[in-house]
């Protein structure tokens, strides 16, 4: 040992607190100041909000947040912090402050933080911890799965859709435990087995180990409809507790060749249409998705592969569209119907379902062009027929509320100009030729030069 580590580490030793170092060598020293409230602590992966001060052990201050008025946030945990940090603010509580020693191998080690922090330093920090929240997983960031991670997993990899995991699962709601079970599955076929949305999202973003609790607002967990065998009411939140104890990925589309492809995409297809003859349209959708995942922007395929591909994209496309039309998505639907009038412009599905898509959104005269087409290609498509009359009838709803809304807002202008008319005493309109006081004259304007209000 050098000189300046010498120091340190009977500097260290010196130090009172409460050794909270995982390997218990009194690395990360804890003394509480000020005691926080409640029960809980944060958990790995949360956001936490403190104020903190360092010290040398000379009592030299290096930095402050408090100087900068500006409280700290990182995600506990994560690394984005010296090691001391994410085993202290662990252990805290909302309100709590404390003061932490932390060896230098807790803290910049041997390098130090040039300029203000030397090498091989005994750091002391006061921090107080103000808030600390779950990580948010919902794909529109929206608050909807809340992650928060009591064991840290081992490695990087993370199932994807399609992965068969080894899951234990606990569901509760108000307190009450619903669901507690020992399940494997593949990722993407949880709705069957009663596993809400939310838990499939969150389970392709845990590790091998990992064990966390998840909250659930209703759009992720079982929605309005509720779960009548777990007796979940409609719109209910719920809290999950999780681990993942394997998982065995499915293959990624850059590791199948274009026969794997075309194999899986007809193996998908047909689940999906059990799925959909199920009204498991969500479920559904995954399926046909993949589809377009694995053969969407395939190149190289022989004649036959590729009659083959077109074949399975258009079904996927049509069904998609299907699909988003049942759970009355019109946009999504609408999309999924040019996609497969890409593949074949006059295809009498894709244009009857484009026509209903545009009903949805309210564009009827798009609407009527696409069943005016299907009549003409396919003359008996009594269903074309019965939506053209719908559609009709609407265009023509439509225009009586125009020519309403029209009619009486020229009316309100009419009656607006009547009164202002009104306030104008007679003897007062001037006539074209003013006389100035000096006795020159002044043309005004005339309503023929344009001096009259605007036309409305």
């Amino acid at each position: 040992m050098t000189a300046e580590e010498v120091k340190g580490e009977q500097g260290a030793q010196d130090m009172e607190g409460i050794d909270i170092s995982p390997k218990g060598d009194r690395g990360v020293l804890k003394e509480i100041k000020k005691e926080g409230g409640g029960s809980e602590t944060p958990m790995i992966g949360d956001k936490v909000s403190v104020h903190y001060t360092g010290w040398l052990l000379d009592g030299t201050k290096f930095d402050s947040s408090r100087d900068r008025k500006d409280k700290f946030t990182f995600d506990l945990g994560k690394g984005q912090v010296i090691k001391a940090w994410d085993i202290a603010v662990a252990s805290m509580k909302v309100g709590e402050i404390c003061q932490v020693t932390c060896k230098p191998e807790y803290a910049y080690g041997a390098s130090g933080s040039p300029p203000k922090i030397p090498p091989n330093a005994v750091l002391i920090f006061e921090i107080e911890l103000f808030d600390f929240q779950g990580e948010d997983l919902s794909p529109e960031e929206d608050g909807g799965i809340i992650r928060r991670i009591r064991v840290k997993g081992e490695g990087y990899s993370k199932p994807n859709e399609g992965a068969v995991v080894e899951v234990l699962i606990q569901g509760s709601h108000s307190g009450r435990v619903f669901d507690e079970r020992d399940l494997r599955f593949e990722v993407g076929e949880g709705e069957g087995l009663g596993i809400p949305p939310g838990v499939e999202t969150a389970l392709q973003q845990m590790e091998k180990g990992e064990e966390a609790v998840l909250y659930l607002k209703p759009r992720y967990g079982f929605g309005s409809a509720g779960h009548e065998r777990f007796q979940i009411p409609p719109d209910a939140e719920l809290q999950y507790e999780i681990k993942l104890k394997s998982f065995e990925k499915a293959k990624e589309s850059w590791e199948m060749n274009s026969e794997e492809k075309l194999e899986q995409g007809a193996l998908v297809k047909e689940r999906g249409t059990q799925y959909f003859k199920a009204g498991r349209f969500r479920q559904a959708i995954i399926q046909y998705k993949k589809i377009l995942q694995w053969l969407e922007h395939e190149s190289g395929l022989s004649e036959p592969e590729a009659a083959k591909s077109k074949a399975l994209l258009l079904a996927a496309s049509l069904n998609l569209a299907a699909c988003y039309l049942k759970l009355g998505e019109h946009r999504p639907a609408l999309e999924h119907c040019n996609k497969a009038l890409e593949f074949d412009a006059s295809n009498e599905k894709g244009l009857f379902r484009r026509a209903e898509s545009y009903m949805g959104v309210n564009e009827l005269e798009a609407a009527k062009e696409d069943l005016m087409r299907v009549m003409q290609l396919y003359p008996g498509n009594k269903a074309a027929r019965a939506q053209l009359t719908q559609c009709q009838h609407r265009m023509r709803a439509q225009h009586q509320r125009e020519k309403k809304i029209y009619a009486n807002m020229f009316q309100r202008l009419a009656e607006r100009e009547e009164k202002e008319s009104a306030k104008v005493p007679k003897d007062s309109a001037a006539p074209e030729d003013v006389e100035m006081s000096d006795g020159t004259e002044e043309t005004q304007p005339s309503a023929a030069t344009g001096g009259a209000s605007p036309e409305v």
